[in-house]
């Protein structure tokens, strides 16, 4: 099994699309924990609603290629058209990390090539995973939050289905610190 993070962000109807997304991601993969959510301004363009977003660990037997494929297919049934990039849209799944692996396709890279330049996703991913190691930069999780701008991300009282930051539906601890290259 393989291990990964995957961002969430709405801002349209954003409550029924992130926890529709979580079910629906529930039926393919094993979520090992959410994060909690955040409202956040937009990114790239900012006359536009502002968004929730949040992460959520997963274990899955897919290839990486393959999530990627089963994240699409998810925005596609949720109401996602491309046609503005970084503009309004009912979800967005990012594929952020897959088991620490480093790949650079047509279709796919890993790590996400803006995570580390993201406040919206170095927040929920260090509610999940603070000592996570980026394997290009090789700084963590929290150190890389250190260094973007964070000062309008708030956390909001709508949380997603399913265990949240990194414990499970009973709130014991959830799993170890997913693994860093090398």
């Amino acid at each position: 099994m393989a291990s990964a993070f995957i961002g969430l962000g709405s801002n349209i109807n954003p409550e029924t699309h992130l926890a529709a997304a979580v079910r629906l991601l529930r039926e393919r993969v094993a979520l090992t924990g959410s994060s909690p959510v955040y409202r956040t301004p937009p990114w790239g363009i900012a006359e536009q609603a502002w968004f929730l977003n949040a992460l959520v660990w997963v274990e899955t037997e897919l290839a990486p290629e393959a999530l990627l494929d089963l994240l699409q297919d998810i925005e596609r049934r949720r109401g996602r058209v491309r046609t503005v990039r970084y503009g309004p849209r009912t979800l967005d799944l990012d594929l952020l990390d897959y088991d620490g692996i480093v790949l650079d396709t047509e279709r796919l890279t890993l790590p996400h090539p803006r995570l580390h330049e993201r406040g919206f996703v170095l927040v929920p991913l260090c509610d999940l995973a603070p000592t996570w190691r980026h394997p290009l930069l090789g700084r963590t999780a929290r150190q890389l939050l250190d260094e973007v701008d964070r000062a309008q991300i708030e956390r909001v009282t709508f949380t997603l289905p399913g265990p949240v930051a990194g414990r499970d539906a009973a709130g014991t601890p959830g799993p170890p610190t997913p693994r860093s290259p090398g």
